[in-house]
């Protein structure tokens, strides 16, 4: 006999009114513009939308300064952050590229990509260069859906086989008004159904 489920609401928790509350999140600076007139814009609201073709988005507000110009060249690059990086990530997301070269600011590396017109930040361990492909008007923010060209990674987190040591280069991600630093590792994708290796048995001990 099927047992009944019960459904009742959690005592310990409040209905509140709807908001974002999707946290942590990936803290990001975004470049756009060109080598000659550029601008760097903090972004938490990104995301990975598709993997093949690859593609990401971003969201910003109309009136930001980067807006109109990702909106006119149709390219940006993702650009992620790490621990050393945050005090540069925080000052580009309060200050407006329409009066200040955040770069000089910053004191930040302009680099030239590989497949995009705008530049990368050197110091961050991964660019994203990316070619917008749809701009979705939302309400407060417009969602620009863009497609990966290139990654740039740097040499110091890719080991001798190839493999991306991303976890250990320092990544930090923004959570309700703060910045932290990613911990303890917890776990590994698929580490939940994964059999656990049997222990050798010592044959000395049998018998």
């Amino acid at each position: 006999m099927k047992r009944e489920e019960k459904h009742t609401r959690c005592p310990e928790k409040k209905c509140f009114n709807p908001g974002n509350l999707l946290y942590p999140l990936p803290a990001v600076m975004v470049t756009c513009g060109d080598m000659e007139r550029s601008n760097i814009i903090t972004v938490a609201w990104a995301g990975t939308v598709c993997s093949d073709p690859a593609m990401v988005s971003i969201s910003i507000r109309p009136e930001r300064y980067s807006h109109g110009i990702i909106s006119s060249t149709g390219e940006f690059a993702v650009n992620l952050v790490t621990r050393k990086l945050i005090r540069a990530t925080d000052l580009c997301g309060v200050i407006s590229g329409r009066n200040t070269d955040k770069f000089r600011e910053t004191g930040l590396t302009k680099a030239q990509a590989f497949k995009v017109s705008c530049p990368v930040i050197a110091e961050s361990p991964v660019s994203i260069e990316c070619r917008v492909q749809k701009i979705v008007k939302l309400g407060t923010h417009d969602m620009f859906l863009a497609r990966v060209l290139c990654l740039d990674v740097s040499e110091a987190v890719i080991d001798r086989t190839g493999k991306f040591l991303l976890n250990s280069s320092g990544l930090a991600v923004y959570s309700h008004g703060e910045y932290f630093s990613l911990g303890e590792k917890l776990g590994s994708f698929g580490y939940s159904i994964r059999k656990k290796p049997k222990k050798k048995t010592d044959k000395k001990r049998r018998g």
